[in-house]
Order: structure tokens, then sequence, then C-alpha cells
């Protein structure tokens, strides 16, 4: 975000991300039909075009650690989505569940709003949408695509996604305005890592653990980025309250409810 506009960020993630998995899996393309590729168009606007936008736009008006425990709710999204449109079912305990992390998110949010004043928690909407478009991606992916392999998910994607983001970057004059803007120049490397670990590579981890598990315990990674996330913003110079804590902590008791399996007790 130093040197770059949130659109900039998010435009040269996406096409970043695109080169590398270009490279790694075109090949993988010719194994998609028809009907696969209806489906990885909805998937790849809903994960791999918006959120990166999205998530650039957010960190204007909070902070990266707020932004963590928001993305948090992703399962509780996969769970609601998967409900509505895919056939999930849900135990009473996991309807409780996602109330709990709903009502986690609401303490977060206000809690954020009290002790930091100075940051506009509207703009947490964008995190909220991401985390849809996520549930979203996962249950498609599950559903429609689960016979296709991880770099072929992947790479049809950002296809799908990447030349709309060029289009946003020929918009925002980021080629012209790079020649000669000194900033630019030292964080597109700090892009470029992000784009090919965090979007490449991980997207392609990830989709190899959504084939191999059901969508909500492969959107249950999204509890640990909080953790980590907010170590680095306090690393960072960041402050996190108590109170947002604790919303974080509701947050993932919640999502832990919504996935806590019955044990099953076998008599002798």
């Amino acid at each position: 975000m130093v040197g770059y506009s949130p659109l900039q960020v998010g435009g040269l993630r996406i096409v970043f991300a695109s080169v590398l998995l270009f490279v790694l899996g075109f090949r993988s393309l010719k194994t998609l039909s028809k009907t696969d590729w209806k489906w990885v168009a909805i998937a790849g606007l809903c994960s791999s075009f918006f959120p990166p936008f999205f998530f650039a736009l957010a960190q204007t008006e909070i902070s990266s650690g707020i932004t963590s425990i928001l993305n948090s709710v992703a399962p509780l999204f996969t769970t609601l989505v998967g409900l509505a449109l895919f056939g999930l079912s849900l135990k009473g305990r996991q309807v409780l569940g996602v109330l709990i992390g709903l009502f986690g998110t609401v303490v977060l949010i206000a809690a954020g709003m009290e002790n930091n004043d100075d940051q506009n928690y509207w703009y947490s909407l964008f995190i909220i949408f991401s985390a849809l478009g996520y549930a979203f991606n996962i249950n498609i992916i599950k559903k429609y695509l689960a016979h296709l392999t991880p770099l072929a998910v992947t790479t049809a994607s950002f296809g799908v996604a990447v030349l709309p983001a060029f289009a946003v970057l020929l918009y925002t004059g980021v080629f012209v305005q790079f020649l000669d803007n000194s900033a630019m120049h030292e964080a597109v490397w700090y892009i470029m890592a992000l784009a090919f670990l965090g979007t490449a590579l991980a997207n392609i981890l990830f989709n190899k653990l959504i084939k191999l598990s059901s969508p909500v315990f492969a959107a249950s990674v999204t509890y640990l980025i909080p953790l980590v996330a907010v170590l680095w913003g306090f690393l960072d110079g960041e402050n996190i309250s108590v109170l947002q804590l604790l919303g974080g902590f509701i947050i993932l008791f919640g999502v832990w409810l919504v996935n806590k399996k019955k044990r099953i007790v076998q008599q002798k």
C-alpha cells in the first residue's frame, strides 16, 4: 500500500499470480469442459478477482489485524451458503455455532469502532463480502469441480480474473506512474511475493485441501490467519484491544462449534 493505490495493489497481485500459474499450469486448462468453465468463471470472480481489490480497499481504513479476524467468518459463510444452495445439512449445535460466530463479528467491529475511532469500520464490509465470495468458491469447487486437479482449477480461476484485472491496471495508469516512482520500485517486490506465495501457491494448496476434505473443513484454515496476522500487526506497531481479541475468540469458538464432530462411543 506504499506507492500504490488499492486498485493497483489488487490488480498487480492478480496479474503476477496469473503469470506464475500460466507457467505452471497452462497445459492443465485443456482438461476443462465447457461446463467446467461456467463454474470456474463464477468461482474465479468470487475468489480470485474481487477479494484482492476488496482487501486492499479495506486496509486503507482498518488495520491488518482486524482484517484478518474479520476474514475468519469465511467458514461460517461457507456453512450458510452450503446449507442454502448446495444441499448441506446442519445440526442444531452447528446453527448455534453460526450465530455465536456472527455475534463475535459484531463484537469485534463494535469494539474497534469504540477504541479506534480513527478507523472507518464501514470498510469491514469489503472483508465480509470477500469472505462470502470465498464461501461460494469453496462450495462450487467441491460440488462441481472436484474432478479437476487443484492446479487446473487455480490456473483457470485466475485465467478468468486476469483480463479484467489488467484492464483495471490500465485505467489506474500504473505502468506510466511506475517509471518515475521510487516507492513503487521498492513496493513491487512485496506485491510479487504476496502474489507468488500468498496467492498462487496458497490457492493451489487450498484447492487441494478442498478436494481432499469437506468445504467447511477446508475453510477452517482461516482459523489460523487471525493468530498469525495479529502477531504481525503487533510487530508492525498496530494496536489491538482486549475486547477486539475477545470478539475474535468468540468467532473462533463459533466456527469450532460448527465443525465439532460428535464422538461415537463404542460399547463393549
